[in-house]
């Protein structure tokens, strides 16, 4: 494992992907572009592909996720890999070393690639060291979302919507806007903006809902929604991570709507073309507005359309092709 970047391996190609966090910005780059001859797929009759014929992909989700999951599977069938899904009861695993026991028990069927969802921070880069140190290098780990740490692949289907739609990030005012303090899914976007080398990235929300010290990722604050949304060409809400929150961070559902609910005439304050996007799923009414979810700017279907190209491009660049 190199210690540089746990993520890169002596060769210098992708062997796992964790984190956003300290990917070279070519990577990233590489990533999206694979991934546009997959999308293009997407409209053929024949879906499939031979790339990963004969490789098996174990889909370990100790937390619930039916949308990731469903693209993780659905990309690594297009690829022709065999593919397992389990669905473990986080109580029995969730206690460090019967994680580390699964994945030697899986690990001894033959697995060639973890696709991991983990309730705690910090999961699938445990799972990883765990297979270096046990010499099983040619296992590849891919984090499907860790605790309030990051959702790589999230954030990079993410950008190539940002792409798809803009054309280029050099230019942009991004504005993610929602609960930041309980979110993998902003930080990783955050990561990932700033490598791409978006200009002004703003984060928008209440204050009980911001990180401490989130200015050092390199974003402007906005507490106001109305001041954070002038002029920006990308609206990235995220979705109130009730099952997270401890403790009373918010008044009511409909108080949040009031203040930081994107609703058309918010979305009026932005560019005339700019893009909405949601990571899924919608709280409709809280976060969004039925009217802009559905409406013209909305990008949140296409969102999921090339997660799965974007998740095959990923799953492809680490099975070494």
């Amino acid at each position: 494992m190199n210690h540089a970047n746990p993520q890169i391996n002596k060769h210098g190609e992708l062997q796992h992907l964790i984190t956003i966090e300290g990917l070279p910005r070519e990577v990233i780059e590489h990533i999206l572009d694979a991934a546009r001859p997959f999308t293009e797929l997407a409209g053929e009759e024949e879906k499939k592909l031979p790339l990963l014929r004969g490789k098996s992909v174990f889909n370990l989700f100790f937390e619930n996720s039916t949308r990731t999951r469903t693209t993780f599977e659905i990309a690594a069938k297009r690829l022709s890999a065999d593919v397992i899904n389990l669905n473990i009861n986080t109580s029995s695993t969730a206690k460090g070393e019967t994680l580390l026991d699964t994945v030697d028990n899986l690990a001894a069927m033959q697995a060639d690639m973890f696709v991991v969802r983990h309730a705690a921070s910090g999961a699938p880069y445990l799972i990883a060291q765990h297979l270096a140190a046990t010499g099983r290098n040619h296992i590849s780990v891919v984090n499907a979302g860790d605790g309030r740490h990051a959702h790589p692949t999230q954030a990079l289907l993410d950008m190539y919507t940002i792409r798809h739609y803009k054309r280029s990030f050099h230019d942009l005012t991004v504005a993610v806007v929602g609960d930041l303090l309980h979110s993998r899914v902003a930080r990783s976007q955050i990561h990932a903006l700033s490598i791409l080398g978006v200009p002004e990235i703003r984060a928008i929300g209440p204050r009980t809902l911001m990180p401490a010290g989130v200015e050092r990722m390199g974003v402007r604050v906005f507490n106001d929604m109305r001041e954070g949304l002038k002029g920006v060409d990308v609206v990235m809400m995220l979705r109130l991570q009730n099952e997270r929150m401890q403790g009373a961070l918010l008044p009511s559902p409909q108080e949040y709507f009031k203040n930081y609910g994107l609703t058309p005439e918010k979305l009026a304050l932005a560019k005339p073309d700019a893009i909405v996007m949601h990571p899924g799923p919608m709280n409709r009414g809280v976060e969004i507005d039925s009217a802009v979810a559905d409406g013209g700017q909305a990008v949140i279907l296409p969102q999921v359309t090339f997660g799965i190209a974007v998740r095959m491009a990923v799953m492809n660049m680490l099975a070494g092709n």
